[in-house]
């Protein structure tokens, strides 16, 4: 009798070693909390020995640390400036040493894994040390990192990368990939994968709020850019209204004078999101012009069935149909339009139904996401199918 064991669970473990700057210390913490939510989704897979350098915090116990003393050390000090996106944002060259020692230090992490089976790198700027090996090598790409590809030479350095190897890079958003092909298509193959969604999200339940106005959030990390118009389109429908109030949670990582109709709450995690805020909210609303990949918290909240109302760009255009799963705005006009459309139950409540349908079809849970993850980590191996 044949072993009816699927041959994909059959085969011996694939060594897999990922690399990323930002991980969440605890519960509450909101940095790199979709980084430990896909370690946690690719540890889990038997088929998969999984192991991890990074910044500390819960991990899951089937994945090996693969930070010394030293390195844990400097990566907390790196995550409590902001991480090194944020560094260079904010101080350019001022930052330099602080880069040059990260990727020291990667150099050094990847020459003690040298017979590992795969390397999974998040941001494209840590695969930079591995200039000089072969191993397969998998990039998970976001939006930041477009802002990295315009470096002069940044291209040119990467490509030095990808060559030597079977090279996957692999944006969670499908509006990436048009560049990146042009980029990197000769010698890299380009693949969506999409990160996931958790469980909890889907079982939001939304409330009838107990307040007589309509409670609409914004979840971010507050920058002039992340924030966009918020402030001057915001003012006319919140300011001294009756019906509307805006909730803001985010990191103050800019400094920016807050106007006083927008109830600042500082720094947030999920659970308060999902638990208290996102079932008595209206909608969420981000008026972002940052470089965008596929932002989580939005997926999570089309998953909560909270309507959204965003920024006219690529990044939100790629799944934000509008009056369909969302609503996309361009103008002071359009916000205070949205506004007034999604206040009405009705409407708000076929955009919920719509978006929620969207993720689930589109995103899925993390142990999707791992799966898709497992069967491009197959294709890349020696023997694996093109």
């Amino acid at each position: 009798m044949s072993d009816p064991t699927p041959m994909i669970e059959r085969l011996a473990p694939i060594s897999v070693m990922m690399t990323s700057t930002s991980y969440p210390q605890g519960a509450e913490d909101w940095k790199g909390v979709f980084i430990s939510q896909l370690l946690h989704a690719l540890a889990g897979c038997p088929q998969l020995e999984t192991s991890y350098w990074g910044p500390s915090g819960e991990l899951p116990e089937n994945a090996s640390y693969l930070c010394n003393s030293e390195e844990s050390a400097w990566l907390t000090w790196l995550m409590e400036q902001g991480g090194i996106a944020h560094m260079v944002r904010k101080n350019g060259f001022g930052c330099l040493f602080s880069v040059l020692k990260l990727l020291f230090l990667l150099r050094q992490a990847y020459k003690r894994q040298g017979m590992i089976s795969i390397y999974h790198v998040n941001w494209l700027q840590n695969a930079l040390p591995l200039w000089g090996t072969t191993q397969p090598l998998l990039v998970t790409v976001l939006g930041s990192d477009f802002g990295l590809l315009k470096i002069p030479g940044m291209t040119t350095l990467l490509r030095q990368v990808f060559k030597k190897r079977r090279c996957v890079i692999a944006p969670n958003a499908e509006w990436m990939k048009h560049e990146l092909e042009q980029r990197f298509g000769d010698i890299a193959k380009i693949i969506t994968i999409p990160l996931g969604i958790n469980n909890e999200w889907y079982g939001v339940e939304r409330l009838p709020s107990k307040s007589s106005k309509n409670k609409w959030l914004v979840v971010s990390r507050v920058t002039h850019k992340k924030i966009g118009a918020l402030f001057e389109w915001g003012k006319p429908v919140f300011c001294h209204n009756d019906c509307h109030e805006l909730h803001l949670f985010g990191p103050m990582q800019e400094q920016m004078i807050m106007p006083e109709w927008i109830h600042y709450h500082g720094s947030t995690h999920p659970k308060a999101l999902y638990e208290n805020w996102f079932p008595q909210a209206t909608g969420l609303i981000t008026l972002s012009q940052h470089d965008e990949g596929r932002p989580q918290v939005m997926l999570e909240a089309m998953a909560a069935g909270l309507p959204i109302i965003a920024s006219n760009i690529s990044a939100h255009k790629n799944f934000i149909v509008h009056q369909q799963t969302g609503l996309l705005v361009e103008s002071q006009k359009d916000f205070v339009q949205a506004i007034e459309w999604l206040a009405y139950p009705a409407n708000n409540q076929i955009v919920a139904i719509e978006a929620s349908k969207w993720v689930r079809r589109n995103v899925g849970t993390w142990a999707d996401c791992a799966q898709r993850y497992l069967k491009v980590y197959h294709s890349m191996l020696p023997n694996g199918a093109e």
